[in-house]
């Protein structure tokens, strides 16, 4: 028998301060025709259901458009169950449309289904049972347990966070997370783990790599396997580019230290040294760069080598600095240098780390 677990789906959400309007409707459509493949993939492979653990929407007031779509995909897939455990983006309900016999949902109190030797367990949380959920909690030591939860792992309970501590001993055997977009699993005692499944498509730069899901196989005992599913990858990459003199130069570099995948969207951070009087070359090198795939997004962060010696004679504030650091008696010389590069960038206008 095959489970998959799913969470933070948004569909909705709003991508266009992460990207130009049409790339960011693209990318909404995306997310949606994700889901629709999901529910595919489920019923072509003999999964009986699919664990939503919470933030399906990304509002609580979802898009009509949104809220049709999610239920016409469990409509048109009689034969998998869809198990929706609110999250934290859509906690009060604005989900709710049509009943089906195949949508299953919870709420403030422990809710169960049974699927052969597995049940499966799971409580939306709030401010008032944040804390008590924890003990109102009692699974059977001779079978299977799945529970579901939305929320951050912590140390203590609390609104949108999950108490690991509180959780052990209690006959878990899978622990299926919603709330943190990126796949990652842990040991919570000698007998279960906890796992997200992340987000099924990353929405920005800060959500890169591999996304999908979680197919759990149950047999005498629980295993999984996180499933690659996204329609495209979000990839980051630093490309030192020290020593070229235009952006022209920087996208050279940047197309031999990247293999691109044409699907894929790309962040590509230009670091190192590059001459004091080479300008900004973000967002020329992206024009340079716009074909090598889905979508790209160039940030200009090397550093200007800056020769002091060739400012001391200057009638400017830079001048008066620089001549200011060389009179002083009392700083060592390799101070002098390291106040001068600072104060050299941050008088051009460049981000420093001190």
């Amino acid at each position: 028998m095959k489970i998959i677990h799913a969470a933070d789906i948004h569909l909705g959400s709003k991508m266009d301060s992460r990207f130009p309007k049409e790339i960011a409707e693209k990318r909404k459509t995306e997310v949606r025709n994700t889901f629709r493949r999901l529910a595919k993939y489920a019923a072509e492979n003999g999964v009986c259901a699919v664990l939503l653990a919470g933030d399906v929407f990304d509002s609580d007031i979802p898009f009509k458009k949104d809220k049709d779509f999610f239920y016409n995909v469990i409509e048109n897939t009689p034969s998998v169950d869809f198990l929706y455990l609110r999250g934290n983006h859509d906690s009060c309900g604005g989900y709710e449309g049509r009943e089906l016999p195949n949508f299953k949902t919870f709420g403030p109190q422990w809710r169960e289904y049974v699927y052969g030797n597995v049940a499966v367990r799971g409580i939306e949380m709030s401010a008032e049972n944040a804390s008590s959920l924890y003990s109102t909690l009692e699974l059977p030591k001779d079978r299977l347990n799945i529970v579901m939860l939305h929320g951050q792992t912590a140390d203590a309970a609390g609104k949108d966070r999950v108490c690991l501590k509180r959780l052990r001993g209690k006959n878990i055997d899978y622990l299926a997370l919603g709330h943190v977009h990126k796949p990652q699993e842990g040991k919570l005692d000698e007998r279960g783990i906890y796992a997200y499944s992340g987000c099924l498509e990353g929405r920005g730069f800060d959500e890169t790599g591999e996304r999908g899901f979680i197919l759990l196989d149950i047999g005498e005992e629980i295993t999984h396997t996180f499933v690659p599913f996204s329609e495209r990858t979000i990839v980051e990459r630093d490309v030192d580019v020290s020593g070229v003199s235009d952006a022209h130069g920087a996208s050279l570099a940047v197309r031999e230290a990247v293999a691109f995948d044409k699907e894929n969207l790309y962040r590509i951070n230009l670091v190192g040294e590059v001459p004091a009087d080479v300008g900004q070359m973000g967002e020329d090198a992206e024009k340079y760069l716009a074909d090598a795939c889905f979508y790209i997004s160039v940030k200009d962060r090397t550093r200007r080598k800056i020769d002091a010696a060739a400012f001391e004679k200057d009638v400017s504030l830079r001048g008066e600095f620089v001549r200011a650091v060389y009179a002083d008696e009392e700083l060592p010389e390799e101070e002098k240098e390291q106040i001068l590069r600072c104060g050299l960038r941050a008088l051009a206008g460049e981000e420093i780390e001190l």
